[in-house]
């Protein structure tokens, strides 16, 4: 395992537009029993990472959590503006490093985590994200200085991760295709990891 000072940082306060519900509190099938997706990946992150923040919507109901929760001002700008708070959430806590995730990722695990953050340690990137083929921008390693950046980005108008690692060091980590970086989109893919319970 890597030393590496981890604090980890969840967006959950994403419109789910293909879901066509909130994905937070959807309840699926964990290994421990039903549980919602934010709990699942506040677990997963909080066996490795300390403190983990959620970033939340305005008003988005959550279940208690172990976890601080930080809330978004406004609804729906995208996902650049609220790692942004998260950033700054765990540089006033002292932490460096943040990972930095998607709520929609049942299958992540602390391993993928420790895989990243041993270039994170070694290397002098801001950034370190993985790459299957396609880059995983809520699924890496951000100093948490960049809260700054990210602040400057969004007063010129950009609202995409993109934005922000192309403006920064980002390495990216070569990896196989695998279920800890799918992320859940719709009830279809959500079906092939746990049946959700959208009673």
């Amino acid at each position: 395992m890597s030393p590496l000072p981890l604090a980890a940082v969840v967006l959950a306060g994403g419109a789910s537009r293909r879901m066509g519900r909130d994905k937070a509190t959807l309840v699926i099938d964990g290994p421990a029993g039903p549980t919602t997706l934010v709990e699942r990946v506040v677990s997963i992150v909080g066996a490795r990472c300390a403190p983990v923040y959620v970033i939340a919507a305005p008003g988005q109901a959550l279940p208690e959590l172990p976890a601080i929760i930080v809330r978004d001002e406004v609804r729906g700008v995208g996902p650049l503006l609220a790692t942004g708070r998260g950033l700054r959430a765990a540089a006033e806590s002292g932490a460096e490093h943040a990972f930095v995730c998607a709520v929609d990722m049942p299958e992540l695990t602390t391993e993928l985590i420790e895989t990243l953050a041993g270039p994170a340690q070694r290397l002098a990137a801001d950034v370190i994200v993985p790459w299957d083929g396609r880059y995983h921008y809520l699924a890496g390693i951000y100093r948490t200085a960049l809260f700054s950046t990210v602040a400057k980005l969004v007063n010129a108008g950009e609202r995409s991760m993109r934005a922000l690692v192309d403006s920064v060091d980002t390495q990216r980590i070569v990896m196989p295709k695998q279920a800890a970086l799918a992320n859940v989109n719709t009830v279809a893919d959500l079906e092939v990891v746990a049946p959700p319970r959208l009673a």
